[in-house]
């Protein structure tokens, strides 16, 4: 994870936990990784295991009662953490923004399409060109495939892909580096999904902009992002190459993960692959690694001492002992769970 001038955020050493009644609970844990320029970068993983709080924190949006507990997070080499509410809002949207799963709960039910979008200018540009601002409304909504004359309507006017592309709208009408789309694809169906990814890939071209695309749709990742970072219980698992990692996964939980994608060449009589186990609970999470209780492959070590994320090749990254070295590891000894 070398910073250099492609580099676009850093994050290290980031925890966030969340204070309940029945104690702490450690959502996102450690986690270490770059986002690049211009780069789409996928965040996979099961439901729960921290990726849409990985996303709002890297906005500061955690609220109470839960908490940025550790870490860093550079923006363009200046330090988030440190920024005051001045500086946030003028961050939020001018260099980062976000696109939630349901835009219909994001948008305001009673501002039509382009007060949506003249608001967002208004905020954080001083003394805007009223004419100027419309026409880059206008032009903006027209690139986004959405006619002039639903300028005028009301979010429940529209179809969930215009809600959708109106959210992006939002993200680039400021120039944002970086737009974090939370599974901003779930309620569409396949046809508006695909619409909307081939528009993310040419905003992409044209812009500049980088995305984190976080969803449970590994063949959506596939198709349009460069690396991937596959999540674990709070933890990033597996980092690197989007083919690398689909041609050859390292980790036994990212193995898993791919082999439980429905094929189209799966034979009538194979059963669809599902790994044992269950998620685990946050409130108390296993010891050392925290997939060693469903790994096929965990060693003795493996429920004592966790892991460090090491760089098994260029690029690669592996959070994981079977490409580790430690003085207590036994290779001879591995059990596979039943």
């Amino acid at each position: 994870m070398n910073s250099d001038e492609k580099t676009l955020v850093q994050v290290r050493n980031l925890s966030v936990t969340y204070h309940t009644r029945l104690g702490p609970v450690s959502a996102v844990n450690d986690i270490s990784f770059d986002i690049n320029r211009s780069e789409i970068l996928g965040l996979v993983g099961e439901s729960g295991c921290g990726k849409s709080t990985l996303g709002k924190a890297l906005m500061r949006m955690i609220m109470p009662p839960g908490e940025i507990s550790g870490g860093s997070i550079l923006f363009n080499g200046k330090d988030v953490m440190q920024f005051d509410q001045k500086r946030l809002r003028d961050f939020r949207g001018r260099q980062i923004s976000m696109i939630f799963q349901d835009p219909m709960t994001s948008l305001n039910p009673v501002q039509r399409v382009d007060e949506h979008v003249i608001e967002a200018i208004q905020v954080h540009e001083e003394k805007p060109d009223k004419e100027d601002v419309i026409s880059r409304v206008k032009a903006l909504i027209e690139r986004l495939g959405i006619q002039e004359r639903r300028l005028r309507d009301y979010p429940h006017q529209l179809s969930g892909g215009m809600r959708q592309r109106v959210m992006i709208g939002l993200g680039l009408v400021l120039n944002a580096d970086l737009i974090i789309a939370d599974e901003a694809t779930t309620s569409l169906d396949v046809i508006v999904e695909a619409m909307l990814v081939d528009q993310l890939r040419e905003i992409r071209e044209e812009f500049g902009v980088a995305l984190l695309m976080i969803t449970h749709n590994i063949a959506l990742v596939a198709e349009i992002a460069d690396r991937i970072a596959v999540m674990y219980a709070g933890k990033i698992v597996e980092l690197g190459d989007i083919k690398e990692i689909f041609d050859n996964p390292l980790h036994p939980y990212t193995r898993g993960l791919l082999r439980s994608v429905p094929s189209i060449r799966l034979d009538d009589r194979e059963e669809l692959f599902k790994m044992s186990g269950e998620p685990p609970n946050l409130t108390h999470p296993p010891s050392g690694c925290r997939f060693h209780p469903r790994c096929p492959e965990a060693m003795p070590i493996c429920s004592r001492i966790g892991p460090g994320m090491d760089e098994v090749s260029p690029g690669r990254w592996v959070h994981c002992w079977l490409y580790q070295d430690h003085p207590q590891k036994d290779r001879s000894t591995i059990k596979v769970n039943a």
